[in-house]
């Protein structure tokens, strides 16, 4: 047991959209990522995803509505709702995904896929 800092944390790192694992929480993973500009329209069939903005500010765009997330909020996408983040300016999130959980989803792997994350 070793407590976390996340601006500690989030220093270690300047890429954008590629997310580092910085703990676990039984079968879920504790993502920190920074975020700017478009990611892709996906989807995760099978698992929930939640987005908590620790610095900044960021929209998930849905279908039919988008949804704002500032600094101190979060969000949970339930599984197979698609959605697409967005941040205009950098942003810092924490994500809590199921362990194995591409970040692209069902979207055709692309430049943003990150199949093996850096533990920090």
């Amino acid at each position: 047991m070793e407590k976390v800092n996340l601006a500690e944390k989030l220093a270690q790192f300047d890429d954008h959209w590629s997310p580092k694992v910085a703990g676990q929480l039984d079968d879920y993973e504790i993502k920190l990522v920074k975020l700017q500009g478009d990611f892709v329209w996906h989807k995760h069939d099978d698992a929930d995803e939640m987005f908590m903005v620790v610095d900044g500010s960021m929209d998930i765009a849905f279908r039919h509505k988008t949804i704002t997330l500032n600094t101190g909020e979060f969000l949970v996408v339930p599984k197979g709702v698609e959605h697409k983040p967005y941040a205009e300016h950098a942003c810092s999130a924490m994500l809590f995904e199921r362990k194995g959980v591409i970040n692209t989803g069902d979207a055709e792997e692309g430049d943003l896929t990150r199949r093996q994350l850096e533990r920090i």
